[in-house]
């Protein structure tokens, strides 16, 4: 990792505005997987995150960010990641959409994305967007074996994607160039989280780090481009993508994943800080 990465760690009372921040990220990710059919243009979508996030006294992260125009990404099929919604942009049955979601209260940022199926979609693709989340598990469980044993480094939760990917029985193209990153009170920071590499490297895993880990991958060839409008990226052979993504936090007492409604408990079990109360 570059020397030049300046880490911004967190304490506790940040982590929980971080906290805060990441359930309206959640909220609004839940509404717009309700909302997901045949019919319905990605910015209706992209209203319907606007309105929940507002509501919930939060701002769009997205929205105006270098110069962004909307309040989510809503990439469809072949586009990865950072697609603007259109009201020309219809979704029809079988597509595939990664929408990815950001928000920003009381000055901390929470950032997530999930991959939903429209209406019935090839086993194939719905086998790809379930790859992409086990693998994004895996990179935050590293995390919180790493932290816990005072030995982690960074790119152990690049090498565990990397491992999940290519353990999943398919030949998936891993996305290069996009990944996750650190978050607190810019939605980007330092370090950058490659989902892909060698263990070992990299700043160690220590409390108060938060990072943002999203696994990009794809049913074809990994190489991208960039569209015209300076922001979708597309897979560059027209293969389906599938874009997931999740913001944790380190603690002394071991994760918090911030934009899971259930800090992680579900997926991590015991690698789940005890901040996380137990459901009801």
């Amino acid at each position: 990792m570059p020397r030049h990465q300046l880490i911004q760690l967190k304490t506790p009372a940040q982590i929980e505005k971080m906290r805060a921040a990441g359930l309206v990220v959640a909220a609004a990710l839940a509404r717009m997987r309700e909302a997901v059919a045949p019919g319905v243009s990605t910015a209706d979508l992209d209203k319907l995150a606007e309105s929940v996030i507002r509501d919930a006294g939060a701002v769009p992260s997205f929205k105006g960010y270098h110069g962004y125009p909307a309040s989510i990404c809503s990439s469809v099929n072949e586009q990865i990641v950072h697609a603007i919604p259109a009201p020309t942009q219809v979704l029809r049955e079988g597509d595939l959409i990664s929408i990815d979601c950001g928000a920003v209260l009381d000055g901390w940022h929470g950032d997530a994305a999930i991959t939903v199926p429209v209406g019935e979609v090839r086993p194939e693709l719905l086998r790809m967007a379930e790859v992409a989340e086990d693998a994004m598990w895996a990179g935050i469980a590293a995390a919180a074996r790493g932290a816990a044993s005072g030995r982690g480094r960074l790119t152990d939760i690049s090498f565990a994607i990397e491992v999940a990917v290519r353990r999943s029985g398919g030949r998936y193209g891993i996305v290069d160039g996009y990944g996750g990153h650190g978050i607190g009170t810019e939605m980007h920071q330092d370090p950058h989280v490659l989902n892909h590499g060698r263990p070992g490297r990299g700043p160690r895993l220590v409390a108060g780090l938060a990072l943002a880990i999203e696994p990009m991958i794809t049913i074809g060839s990994p190489r991208t481009e960039e569209l015209d409008d300076g922001w979708t990226v597309v897979t560059r052979d027209g293969s389906i993508a599938a874009h997931v993504e999740h913001s944790m936090a380190i603690l002394d007492d071991g994760v918090w994943v911030l934009t899971a409604p259930d800090g992680g408990r579900e997926r991590l079990g015991g690698l789940v800080t005890a901040r996380e109360p137990a459901p009801a």
